[in-house]
C-alpha cells in the first residue's frame, strides 16, 4: 500500500509539471559514498605506533633535560623534545617504519651523548628504549720523579685501574710526564696505580697508591723512584777492596824452588777479570807437580848423611891407632 501511494504521488507531480522528488527520495534509506567510507575506516584503524625513551647514566641515576631529535626514513623531522624530571620522553602517533634517533645534548656537564641509533616503530605498539649516557672521562697527568732531588724521570711505565681491571697504561716521556683519558663510572671513582717498569737506574715504585677522580676533572698522579741498589752498574771511580785468593794457599817455603818461579801478581785475562795466584807447590807456567823434586832432594840429604857418618868413623879409627903400629 505504501509503495503504490508513492508512485501515484509521483505521477500527480509529473502531470502538474512540477519536478519535485523530495517526498519519494526521503522514503529511501541513505548510504554513504565510497570515499567517505574509506576515510572513516582509515581513521579508526589502530596502525600508529610510538617511541618512549628513559634516560639514565652509568651510575643508574635518571637524566632530565636530555634533548633528542627523531628523523623518519626520508630524513625529515618526525619529532623532538627533552626528557622530563623522571628522565622520560615520548614520541606518539608515528607511522610504522624505521626512524633515526639522535641525542643532541645530554643536559649535564658531566655526561657525554650517545651515538645515533635506528628505531623501528610497529603498528599499534610502543617501542621503549633505555638510553645510558656515559660520564665524561677524567684527565690524568702522570709524573715520575727522583725521590731525593725531584728530578723528572723518563721511562716510568704505570698501570691505572679499578677493582681487578686495568683501564690505562702510561709511560713518561723526556720531561718525566704522560697524560691520558681515564674512564669513570660515577661522580667519584677510586683508582689504583702500579708501576710496572722503573726508569733506567732506579728501583720500582712498590708502595700501594690510590686516588679519586671525577667526570671531566683533571687529576695528577705522582710516583717517586729510588736510585737503584740492585742490578745497577758499579761506579767506575770506585776501587776494589778485595783481591781473589786461591783456596788453601800458604806462604811459599824458602826451600821450595817452585816458589821462586811462581807469578804472584794477578794476571788479567781477555775479559779483563783478574786471575787467581798460582797455588804453592806447582811450577809456574808449566803446571808440573813439585813432588818429584822434593823426593829427590830428600834422597840426596839421606845419602849425604850416611857419607858423613862413615867419614866420622874412619877418622875415629885413625886417631885410636898408635904411631908405631904399621
Amino acid at each position: 500500500m505504501h509503495a503504490r501511494f508513492v508512485r501515484s504521488a509521483a505521477v500527480a507531480v509529473a502531470v502538474t509539471g512540477t519536478l519535485t522528488w523530495a517526498s519519494a527520495a526521503s522514503a529511501q534509506p541513505s548510504e554513504p559514498t565510497p570515499s567517505a567510507s574509506a576515510a572513516l575506516a582509515e581513521t579508526l584503524a589502530p596502525d600508529a605506533g610510538s617511541v618512549e625513551i628513559t634516560m639514565k647514566d652509568t651510575a643508574g641515576d635518571v637524566l632530565p633535560g636530555a634533548a633528542f631529535l627523531l628523523l623518519d626514513s626520508a630524513g625529515q623531522d618526525a619529532g623532538r623534545g627533552k626528557t622530563d624530571a623522571q628522565g622520560k620522553l615520548a614520541f606518539p602517533d608515528l607511522a610504522p617504519g624505521v626512524y633515526r634517533l639522535k641525542e643532541t645534548a645530554s643536559g649535564s656537564p658531566l655526561h657525554e651523548v650517545v651515538a645515533d641509533q635506528d628505531v623501528i616503530v610497529t603498528p599499534g605498539a610502543t617501542t621503549r628504549l633505555t638510553i645510558t649516557d656515559p660520564f665524561k672521562a677524567a684527565k690524568v697527568l702522570l709524573q715520575a720523579k727522583d725521590d731525593k732531588t725531584g728530578k723528572p724521570l723518563p721511562g716510568a711505565t704505570v698501570n691505572i685501574g679499578t677493582g681487578e681491571s686495568t683501564l690505562l697504561t702510561l709511560t713518561t716521556g723526556a720531561k718525566g710526564t704522560a697524560s691520558g683519558d681515564l674512564l669513570v663510572s660515577s661522580r667519584k671513582t677510586q683508582f689504583w696505580v702500579k708501576e710496572i717498569k722503573a726508569p733506567a737506574g732506579y728501583d720500582l715504585y712498590k708502595p700501594s697508591k690510590t686516588f679519586t677522580a671525577g667526570p671531566g676533572a683533571p687529576v695528577t698522579v705522582t710516583v717517586t723512584n729510588v736510585k737503584g741498589t740492585t742490578g745497577s752498574s758499579p761506579d767506575p771511580t770506585e776501587k776494589p777492596t778485595d783481591h781473589p785468593t786461591a783456596s788453601g794457599s800458604a806462604s811459599p817455603s824458602p826451600t821450595s824452588s817452585a816458589g821462586t818461579d811462581a807469578d804472584t801478581s794477578p794476571a788479567a785475562d781477555a775479559s779483563g777479570e783478574a786471575t787467581s795466584k798460582a797455588p804453592v807447590g806447582s811450577l809456574a807456567h808449566t803446571g808440573a807437580d813439585a813432588s818429584p823434586w822434593l823426593a829427590g832432594g830428600a834422597g840426596l840429604l839421606v845419602v849425604g848423611g850416611i857419607g858423613l857418618v862413615v867419614a866420622a868413623r874412619i877418622r875415629r879409627s885413625g886417631a885410636n891407632t898408635s904411631p908405631g903400629e904399621g
